[in-house]
């Protein structure tokens, strides 16, 4: 994975092999590769912010890092910002590149986003902590973390 457009290929192509409703998904060695190679890809992470000060957030240049979160802190009530939100950071032309914890809400975020004209809307698989371990732990299974890519945070 040398160019940025071979990465997009190939999770383009994982979006219609899952017949997903975005535009695909990265792997997050994929989405971080994309985002070295291509200043203007976005990574939205749609975390609470209590989730990115308490648990972390991923190492990115913070002009490439957006936060806009799906929920809100505490309760759990979906963000009725959330697209005016996204439109403040981003331009409907913009790669954007969604995260969550374990590729839920990141995934529900970017079919809203595609369903409003953001056509290059992408999800990362496993999330920033991934899958639960056998004792209940993240972080040991899968996952922006286990895959050795840089975050700050606890």
């Amino acid at each position: 994975m040398t160019k940025s457009a071979d990465i997009l290929a190939t999770a383009q192509q994982r979006g219609k092999d899952n017949a997903l409703p975005y535009a695909g998904a990265l792997t997050p060695q994929e989405a971080y590769a994309l985002l070295q190679s291509d200043p203007n890809v976005k990574l939205v992470d749609v975390r609470t912010n209590a989730e990115r000060d308490w648990i972390g957030r991923v190492g990115i240049a913070p002009e490439q890092h957006l936060a806009v979160q799906w929920t809100l802190y505490p309760g759990g009530a979906p963000n009725p910002e959330f697209l005016s939100q996204l439109a403040q950071a981003a331009d409907k032309n913009t790669t954007l590149l969604f995260l969550c914890r374990g590729a839920v809400r990141s995934r529900h975020a970017a079919k809203l986003a595609t369903e409003n004209g953001y056509v290059h809307s992408f999800d990362i698989l496993e999330g920033f902590e991934g899958e639960k371990d056998a004792d209940g732990h993240r972080k040991n299974v899968n996952g922006w973390c286990k895959a050795g890519l840089p975050w700050v945070g606890a």
